[in-house]
């Protein structure tokens, strides 16, 4: 996290530490318990954000929280988790609904969410190292919880989130370390364009590509869902498969953020201008089933592209690069990705015959060759003011390209906004 938005400047940033941590029975139902409690007041306090602006009105984090307040007198129940967590949530809640919108905002399911919460004041938080593989930290309401001590804590805890990842409890630290963002990156005259495809494509010709999932787990995985697609619903036996499911999808998982966050690092630490397309991976996915009046074309093979997208985790790099930024002063500009794969990087022509495969980029009005990412990685980089040349080195002016889209804002709360009714609680 960095407390200045600006990148000019020394601005202190905030580190992550992640640990799994060993409950009891006792401490593990506190959480599932404190994780229920959390959802319970994200949805109930959505749905009454989503009654006000049906009516015109605005409601943010203030007369909620003085309103759940009120609502543990009538719920004790709710008093089982500390006051300062569902606070957290309510806070989390109001940030999401002004950065995507209050009918945007999912709803927390049980069958789908894992349960998470966050302890936001750090004072109340004191850890221990109690030996080289072992540590503890006393967490409000849960006392003192053990967790593998993997690495150094390294700073002063400013807050601490326990969430739950498959059948293993985690707890990650925001530590503030010392560490502060540089005002100018140790390289400042490099700059880089970033195709992501297949692969990982550079506009200097690296190529960054792992597989994620072995053949054998591939094929395990999809024995299990035939064995999940024969399960009935709230049986055992479906709770067996889906665990083991989650098993084998926590590593493929583990694998492609390792990836995104070893290959962030390199660009960052490399280059001082990191040029990407800003590319909307949600609209990009969607279906393309379409409807029963409108049915879809080529809906089988679209669900392949679409999960051949999700498994690269364009958006987890994106948020990997950023994170790595923090600490080398690199910029990360998004460009309009359009006619980047089509555009001729040599004479700036624009014509979908200039890629005649996947991998191969002929132009058809100069003959120029390359290979199709690394052009559309060019492309990129002088979409964001960095010109090169056809051959790659560097050019004498700025290519005529298109400029990154302008930052949207969103309006700010009604200041005619009524008071809110009390929370119903679910």
């Amino acid at each position: 996290m960095l407390l200045d938005n600006g990148r000019r400047g020394c601005s202190a940033v905030l580190s992550g530490r992640r640990y799994r941590l060993e409950l009891d029975p006792v401490q593990a139902g506190l959480c599932e318990t404190f994780g229920d409690i959390c959802r319970s007041v994200w949805n109930t306090a959505l749905e009454q954000r989503r009654e006000y602006r049906r009516r015109g009105a605005w409601m943010n984090y203030v007369p909620q929280a003085a309103e759940l307040a009120a609502a543990k007198r009538d719920f004790p129940w709710l008093a089982d988790a500390p006051s300062h967590v569902l606070q957290q949530t309510l806070r989390d809640l109001d940030r999401a609904c002004r950065e995507h919108g209050t009918f945007r905002v999912r709803w927390r399911s049980k069958a789908r969410w894992s349960p998470g919460f966050r302890f936001p004041a750090g004072n109340l938080i004191t850890v221990e190292c109690l030996g080289r593989k072992w540590g503890r930290a006393k967490l409000p309401k849960l006392g003192w919880v053990r967790f593998r001590w993997s690495r150094p804590l390294g700073g002063e805890v400013r807050s601490a989130t326990v969430t739950r990842q498959g059948r293993h409890w985690f707890i990650s630290f925001l530590v503030e370390d010392g560490t502060s963002s540089p005002g100018q990156h140790a390289l400042p005259d490099t700059a880089v364009g970033v195709d992501r495809g297949v692969a990982v494509t550079t506009s200097a010709g690296d190529f960054h590509d792992r597989t994620y999932a072995t053949p054998g787990e591939a094929r395990r995985l999809r024995r299990l869902q035939q064995q999940l697609a024969r399960c009935r619903r709230g049986s055992n036996r479906r709770s067996a498969v889906v665990a083991k499911i989650n098993a084998v999808t926590g590593r493929v998982r583990d694998r492609r953020a390792d990836f995104c966050a070893q290959t962030a690092h390199t660009l960052a630490t490399r280059h001082a201008v990191v040029a990407l397309e800003d590319l909307r991976t949600s609209h990009m996915t969607a279906s393309a089933a379409g409807t029963v009046e409108r049915p879809g074309h080529n809906v089988r093979a679209k669900a392949g592209l679409n999960r051949a997208i999700l498994d690269k985790g364009w958006h987890t790099l994106e948020l990997a690069l950023r994170n790595a930024a923090r600490t080398t002063g690199t910029m990360v500009v998004l460009v309009d990705p359009a006619y980047t794969s089509q555009t001729c990087n040599a004479c700036g022509r624009v014509d979908p015959r200039n890629r005649e495969s996947q991998a191969v980029f002929a132009c058809a009005a100069c003959g120029h060759q390359d290979h199709a990412d690394v052009n559309a990685a060019k492309n990129i980089l002088n979409a964001a003011g960095h010109a090169v040349s056809g051959r790659g080195d560097l050019g004498v002016a700025r290519s005529v390209k298109r400029q990154p889209p302008a930052t949207r804002t969103r309006p700010g709360p009604n200041p005619r906004a009524a008071h809110a009714a009390a929370i119903p609680v679910l």
